[in-house]
């Protein structure tokens, strides 16, 4: 069996690593991220692939397999990422609702043999998600809440924005951050 590294931070990936009763540890990146894409789904391989191979960089390679993970929001050409604020959580919120928009996750996996040497598997996910209308005080109810500040597009479809999710067409678990099928199918190749 191989040792399986999730590069992420985020909370709601481990669960969902955990859902799936996939033995894992967690090591983070701590890498400045930057991209050179321009395409939500390109922008979310290179970063993604980007994390994996600083983690990766860290750690004996050997007989393992390292995925990192990257998840954006797009709405009409604009990447929404993390707020800086709660006046930038309410500008991204006020411009979902009543729209639908794009959530892109990459998927990076690095699966190195007993020799270390690595095979790179990189895939995009998108998944389209449909906003109710919200008025301002729904907003700002929504952001005092603190729930949209560390999350892209200042919204989690899992919590107390569920209220507000009219539907979406696609994979949920990527809009949650990780496209979890995805995972699992490659993780069971690799074993």
């Amino acid at each position: 069996m191989k040792r399986i590294i999730l590069g992420s931070a985020s909370p709601r990936r481990r669960e969902l690593m955990e859902q799936i009763g996939v033995k894992f540890e967690v090591v983070v990146s701590h890498k400045e991220e930057y991209y050179e894409s321009v395409l939500p789904e390109e922008i979310v391989k290179e970063l993604s692939l980007m994390k994996a191979e600083n983690v990766a960089s860290e750690l004996e390679t050997r007989d393992m397999i390292v995925i990192g993970a990257d998840t954006i929001v797009a709405l009409e050409g604009e990447i929404l990422g993390k707020p800086r604020d709660e006046e930038d959580a309410f500008y991204m919120l006020k411009h979902l609702q009543g729209k639908a928009h794009e959530v892109f996750t990459g998927v990076t996996i690095l699966d190195f043999d007993e020799n270390g040497v690595r095979q790179v598997s990189s895939h995009a996910v998108q998944t389209k998600v449909y906003v109710h209308d919200m008025d301002e005080e729904e907003i700002w109810r929504y952001i005092k809440s603190e729930e949209p500040m560390d999350k892209a597009g200042a919204y989690g479809i899992q919590g107390r924005f569920a209220a507000y999710i009219d539907k979406i067409e696609g994979d949920y678990y990527n809009v949650v951050g990780l496209p979890i099928s995805y995972i699992y199918q490659q993780i069971k190749r690799r074993r």
